[in-house]
């Protein structure tokens, strides 16, 4: 059934009050947000059609529903509910606990890798700008050549995203050391405050306004037409239909199956119109796996799940691959001030210096905690890859009530490398869409990427050597790297060598501790699974616009590139089908 009366009346009413006060001095307002509506509430009848239907209601889905929305009739599908309303979603300082909510409706779906990696994926309107750490960075001119999009049409189209949701940050303490034990060390020049990928340290923008609150790419939704746009919450496509009767060339797309949150089966449809399409947007993990469901993959794999084969492409689900991401824990002799990611070393070598501070010892996350899932404790690399289970994050959060607040003061400096080149690859387990399929990622399988992870934990004890950082010790003496890379087990983090200067040991650290920071891509390739204007090869009136299609990850942090993609592609496609009269 459809959202009651008073709810459809509180949320509008809250969207009229949401007016951004941006960086740009500019307003952007939620007034035209189109109504959310429960995918139950979509009639069993014939509703008619639709020029377009987006799958997936995420970080580029949104901005490319509401684009094509001007013009065209659009019906977008989310699998999650709405992010308005959800304090673990909206604020930052409940950022950690959102993540670990482990409801079968949770914002944030749980998934472990083969690798043994604990990772989440967004189930929620907004995808993955609803569950970052809201770091915005745009992706490097070289990536925006090599993927070969129109650079004047992406230099309209990140401003585009910007001057509605993004902001600079009021930078915080922790983050302010960062900077300058990153510039000691070496790690130069600075950039000042840039979206621009440049060689050297700088300061990023911020979905996260000056309160705290988040700013999502559910936001942008209100740039479209809502007479246009049609959104269902809780829709899960199950399928994608097909047109594959013989005299035709290729299989043609006509719609799509899906399921409401009673369970209840529901199918959509294009119109007949040559040009109406059904773009998936479900993400680096919805994305290939519905194309395996609808069957399109390698067709043994769909025989073993008894799914027909419509088109079999061996390269679906293939390229897997994930940014590794390894934490060091820093105590402080004072508790620092809650901060996500706003400054970023960015090295000639191909790693990235990250940090966040203050989540650990707040009152919620020692008393409440939610074991090694929490981002702001780097999952407590407590176990290798191969031993990490839910069970043993559950009996993390129990013992964790018996330490001292005081173990947890202090901050995090992280490491991740550009790429990776090491990848792996997506299965499915069962013919379920809400259930996860089996990822492998293969975390430092290519040597390089562990040779970048080594030079990353080193460029940290450089930071930590550095007089910026030598003055937020407990004793004013500056860090033992020995001490800080082997604390207690109980505390942070384990496993770990105690001579840094040993190579080996530091490979070793590398790959026992590594965590993600969800920044996982491929899938999708172009070039195998999609063309250069991301159709589906070998069928008609399918494409896939998201990071599935990505050979590696863009910039330092993906969201802003996928935001920008969404846009990008929906402006591209107005134009194509309407010339000057698209009037974007």
């Amino acid at each position: 059934m459809a959202l009651s009366k008073r709810a459809e009346f509180f949320i509008k009413a809250l969207a009229c009050l949401c007016i951004f006060r941006l960086s740009q001095g500019k307003q952007f307002t939620l007034r035209n947000l189109p109504p959310l509506q429960k995918a139950s509430s979509y009639p069993s009848a014939c509703s008619g059609t639709y020029d377009y239907i987006v799958i997936g209601g995420g970080t580029a889905g949104c901005p490319l529903a509401a684009t094509l929305s001007l013009k065209y009739k659009v019906l977008l599908l989310e699998r999650g509910g709405s992010p308005y309303g959800n304090r673990n979603i909206s604020y930052l300082e409940n950022f950690h606990i959102g993540l670990m909510n482990m409801a079968p409706d949770s914002p944030a779906q749980a998934f472990i890798s083969t690798d043994g990696v604990i990772n989440a994926r967004a189930r929620v309107l907004g995808g993955g700008t609803c569950i970052n750490a809201g770091f915005y960075s745009r992706a490097s001119s070289s990536f925006i050549r090599e993927v070969g999009w129109d650079e004047e049409l992406v230099n309209e189209s990140f401003p585009w995203v910007e001057e509605k949701i993004v902001q600079w940050p009021k930078i915080a303490p922790w983050q302010a050391a960062l900077r300058d034990g990153l510039l000691q060390a070496g790690v130069s020049p600075f950039n000042g405050y840039t979206y621009d990928h440049i060689s050297g340290t700088k300061v990023g923008g911020t979905i996260f306004d000056e309160t705290g609150y988040r700013h999502t790419a559910a936001d942008l939704l209100a740039a479209g037409d809502p007479s246009n746009l049609r959104v269902l919450l809780h829709a899960s496509a199950h399928k994608i239909l097909f047109d594959s009767r013989q005299g035709r060339l290729k299989p043609r797309a006509v719609g799509v199956q899906f399921i409401d949150e009673n369970g209840r089966l529901h199918q959509a449809f294009l119109s007949n119109n040559k040009d109406s399409e059904i773009i998936v947007s479900a993400g680096a993990i919805g994305s290939p796996q519905l194309l395996l469901l609808s069957g399109i993959g390698p067709k043994n794999d769909l025989k073993n799940h008894n799914i027909p084969v419509v088109l079999h492409n061996k390269y679906v689900g293939k390229g897997m691959a994930d940014n590794p991401m390894n934490s060091i824990f820093i105590p402080t002799k004072s508790p620092p001030r809650q901060s996500l990611i706003e400054t970023v070393g960015i090295t000639e070598a191909g790693v990235f210096i990250e940090a966040s501070s203050g989540f650990g010892q707040s009152s919620e996350s020692v008393h409440c905690h939610h074991g090694i899932m929490s981002a702001e404790i780097g999952q407590l690399s407590t176990i290798p890859p191969k031993q990490r289970t839910l069970e043993a994050a559950q009996k993390y959060a129990h013992n964790k009530l018996n330490l001292p607040k005081e173990v947890f003061q202090g901050g995090f400096i992280l490491e991740k490398i550009d790429g990776p080149l090491s990848t792996g690859h997506l299965l499915l387990t069962d013919t379920d869409v809400r259930n996860n399929p089996a990822v492998t990622f293969n975390y430092f399988s290519h040597p390089q990427d562990l040779d970048r992870c080594v030079y990353g934990i080193k460029t940290i004890e450089r930071i930590l050597k550095t007089n910026r950082f030598s003055e937020l010790a407990a004793n004013g003496a500056g860090f033992s790297m020995e001490r800080v890379l082997n604390m207690s087990v109980q505390a942070n983090v384990n496993l770990i060598p105690k001579h840094t200067n040993d190579t080996e040991s530091l490979e070793q650290f590398c790959k026992d501790t590594v965590i993600t920071i969800w920044h996982y891509h491929g899938g999708c390739h172009v070039g195998k699974v999609v063309d250069q204007h991301y159709r589906v090869l070998g069928v008609s009136r399918l494409r896939v616009v998201d990071g599935s299609t990505f050979s590696r990850s863009p910039g330092t942090n993906p969201q802003a590139t996928v935001m920008m993609m969404g846009r990008y592609m929906g402006v591209k496609i107005l134009r194509e089908r309407l010339g000057s009269a698209a009037g974007v």
